[in-house]
């Protein structure tokens, strides 16, 4: 399963990247380039929305089957440390399911903001020409 979250967290950290790109001005002739460029990849970063979920329901299944130790007194030290270490990687897994879900919403959303922007210079463009 390690394989999964490792693949998880590139996809999160090139959509991250990919946002910081679009976002970061001085770029305005590397912008025309990095727009097609996302919109290329977005539907292929589509994939990524139900293999979250995927990753989600495995995270549920783990949590609902894993044995629990409620307190230090009624486990051994070594299945309370499994536990507690089972929870934190949990909530990592869901932080890191969130932030990719999050990252492919913004690179969507800026992306098409982008696209309209340039059709808006586009237009004024050429209502300039014509006047």
């Amino acid at each position: 399963m390690a394989l999964e979250w490792v693949v998880l967290g590139y996809v999160a950290a090139a959509e991250a990247v990919m946002v910081l790109l679009l976002t970061l001005p001085g770029l305005h002739m590397l912008r025309k380039g990095l727009t097609s460029v996302t919109l290329n990849l977005l539907k292929p970063f589509l994939s990524v929305v139900p293999f979250c979920l995927f990753l989600l329901a495995d995270i549920y299944w783990k949590y609902e089957t894993r044995p629990t130790c409620q307190s230090p007194g009624s486990c051994t030290p070594t299945e309370y440390l499994r536990h507690q270490k089972s929870v934190m990687k949990s909530q990592r897994n869901a932080l890191l399911i969130a932030a990719a879900l999050v990252f492919y919403w913004l690179l969507y959303a800026l992306t098409h903001l982008v696209v309209r922007v340039e059709q808006m210079n586009q237009r004024v463009e050429k209502l300039k020409r014509e006047d």
